[in-house]
């Protein structure tokens, strides 16, 4: 049955900014798919809601609070696999973001601190996960990068660049780690998530988002985690090194800030 391919049966996943959005929706289906999840944010109650969730599918949950731009932070996590289910086969690098502001107000610090929560977490957690995952046969790590990382638009000059670079890590992670750890990312378009919220501040700029957007709608949460189980499950075994496009079919960027020419 093709649909056996997707099951994650006692698979064991690691979902980092796994309190809200597509992080939680992220590690709920995993479950849902048959994985147990260990799932990291900052935030100790949007924890325990996502892990009774987990748990709701009949999986287990390990909830680890941390703020994850520490890289010991992130890579203590794979630890907490270890000790809790003794093995480690899927990645998913959701954590990350920078908030989008004029060229001129992007100061260097800023720079280095979105490649530093959106790429260094990502190799801080996929480094010691490989030894694990390795032990178990293999794996698969899925980084979740943004179309703003391959489109041009002003006020994205942080987080495009950074999300970029995620990718192309993606490629040269998977070419590092094959055959047997597959490492691919998903650039996302617009979701409707809190960090969505804090950009959309009127019905006039969602308006104008939907009709940017050739499906004509946000996507929500689940798009992207099931884009997820696909990648990091038998369905998408000959995958590897792939950026997956889930954005609504936009070639452009579908919102515009608003900011003024120089």
């Amino acid at each position: 049955m093709i649909l056996d391919r997707f099951r994650l049966t006692d698979k064991v996943a690691i979902v980092t900014g796994a309190g809200r959005g597509i992080g939680a929706a992220t590690a709920v289906s995993l479950a849902e798919a048959g994985a147990d999840v260990v799932i990291s944010a900052r935030t100790v109650d949007q924890l325990g809601e996502v892990a009774k969730l987990i748990e709701g599918a009949g999986r287990r949950a390990v909830v680890v609070p941390a703020d994850l731009s520490d890289l010991e932070a992130v890579a203590a996590l794979v630890e907490h696999a270890r000790d809790a289910f003794g093995r480690l086969d899927l990645v998913v690098n959701n954590v990350g973001g920078a908030m989008p502001r004029p060229f001129l107000d992007t100061s260097p610090d800023q720079m280095e601190q979105a490649f530093h929560f959106n790429v260094s977490t990502a190799h801080a957690l996929l480094r010691p996960a490989v030894p694990l995952m390795l032990e178990g046969g293999g794996g698969s790590a899925v980084n979740i990068s943004s179309a703003m990382g391959r489109f041009a638009g002003r006020g994205f000059v942080a987080y495009g660049t950074a999300k970029g670079a995620l990718a192309h890590y993606t490629r040269l992670a998977a070419t590092d780690l094959s055959p047997r750890i597959r490492v691919n990312a998903i650039a996302v378009g617009s979701v409707a998530t809190s960090a969505l919220d804090i950009v959309m501040q009127s019905d006039e700029l969602r308006d104008a988002l939907e009709a940017g957007t050739p499906l004509g709608r946000i996507g929500d949460p689940e798009d992207i985690a099931a884009a997820v189980v696909y990648l990091a499950s038998e369905a998408g075994s000959y995958v590897t090194g792939k950026l997956l496009e889930v954005d609504g079919g936009i070639q452009a960027p579908n919102l515009d800030m608003g900011l003024p020419d120089l």
